[in-house]
């Protein structure tokens, strides 16, 4: 793990304190089901077993590193980064920044979200570099210990964005003829395994994928993690169920160090006043861990922000963010695309 690309920057340290215990994920079984009540059986027993053993934690360095590049040498960029902060499932025990110049770190009104923000001019090579260095502990997300469900965040989460509607009746094109049940649990499940049955893990060159656009997804039936869980979002709120979009970085199972390549997504839906985790896109990839991903969530992950049409902290000018997981950066008010990304992670033996 390097651990200073850029060692003149401006440099902030915070220390924290925690401990983790080393556990072993067991590989769930393939118990699913063309029929609703027993798929749902077998969910319930899954998590009845998930319920009885301690999650699962793994403690890792990660690196947020690259530059805003493709710039003309001394043009003044204003950059915001997504900040890892402490969650239900994980802990930041040590974050160092290194960016250009002088810095803030805020949170943003909506959501909650840590956002830093600076400005700088474009360095010779036409880029503004910029790195944030954690030692994060993250644990096993289980159903059995889910984070609580406050109004606030109920009332949130039901309300509808730009590309996750709520006025489209995309149930009746998900669910079909799918009678939901009044226990959430159950309700969950069916609307996890219909999105599944729906929806293929493709990104072909030249396709619409990757916006989370809900609509699109479901009118396409294929996508990547974005699109998957914003169509089981929409769903989920359409049935009055508050469900949320998450955001951050994988990590490969096997422990050790390399590359990140990029960013992966999931969601929450609330059910018994609390956040039940799903991730559909991964089980349509693994169907072997379709079981496990129905109130479950590895520890090889971190998240970073949650929530879609983001105003950042100060706000931007070129509208509404859709997620924010990568850099966002601006040139005289306008949204300007182009980065390098060096992700990359280290385990702590």
């Amino acid at each position: 793990m390097k651990q200073a690309l850029y060692p003149a920057l401006t440099c902030l340290t915070i220390a924290l304190t925690a401990c983790s215990t080393e556990q072993t994920k067991p590989t769930p079984e393939d118990t699913s089901s063309a029929e609703n009540e027993s798929t749902t059986l077998a969910s319930e027993e899954s998590n009845t077993e998930e319920s009885t053993r301690a999650a699962a934690t793994r403690e890792f360095r990660f690196l947020y590193a690259g530059a805003i590049s493709e710039l003309p040498p001394g043009t003044e960029v204003s950059v915001w980064l997504p900040i890892a902060t402490d969650t239900h499932d994980q802990q930041i025990l040590d974050r160092e920044v290194n960016v250009p110049g002088e810095f803030t770190i805020n949170q943003e009104e909506k959501f909650g979200n840590t956002i830093l923000y600076f400005i700088a001019e474009a360095n010779k090579q036409g880029e503004v570099p910029f790195e944030v260095i954690y030692q994060i502990s993250r644990k096993e997300a289980l159903a059995a210990n889910g984070e609580t469900a406050s109004a606030e965040q109920n009332a949130l989460f039901t309300q509808p964005t730009s590309f996750v509607p709520t006025d489209q009746n995309l149930s009746a094109d998900v669910l079909g003829e799918i009678s939901l049940a009044e226990q959430r649990m159950t309700a969950g499940r069916q609307i996890y395994d219909a999105v599944n049955n729906h929806m293929k893990y493709d990104k072909p060159a030249g396709q619409d994928w990757g916006r989370g656009d809900s609509v699109w997804a479901c009118g396409n039936g294929f996508g990547n993690c974005t699109d998957f869980h914003s169509l089981f979002i929409s769903v989920c709120r359409e049935q009055h169920i508050p469900a949320r979009f998450e955001i951050g970085f994988p990590l490969p199972t096997k422990r050790g160090q390399g590359a990140v390549g990029g960013y992966h997504c999931w969601a929450k839906f609330v059910a018994d006043d609390q956040w039940v985790p799903v991730d559909i896109s991964e089980a349509d990839k693994d169907p072997d861990m379709n079981e496990y991903y129905y109130g479950n969530l590895t520890e090889n992950r971190v998240t970073f922000t949650i929530g879609r049409e983001l105003d950042l902290t100060p706000t931007q000018q070129a509208g509404p963010v859709n997620f924010l997981v990568y850099p966002y950066a601006e040139i005289d008010g306008k949204a300007h695309a182009s980065f390098r990304k060096s992700f990359e992670y280290e385990d702590i033996q």
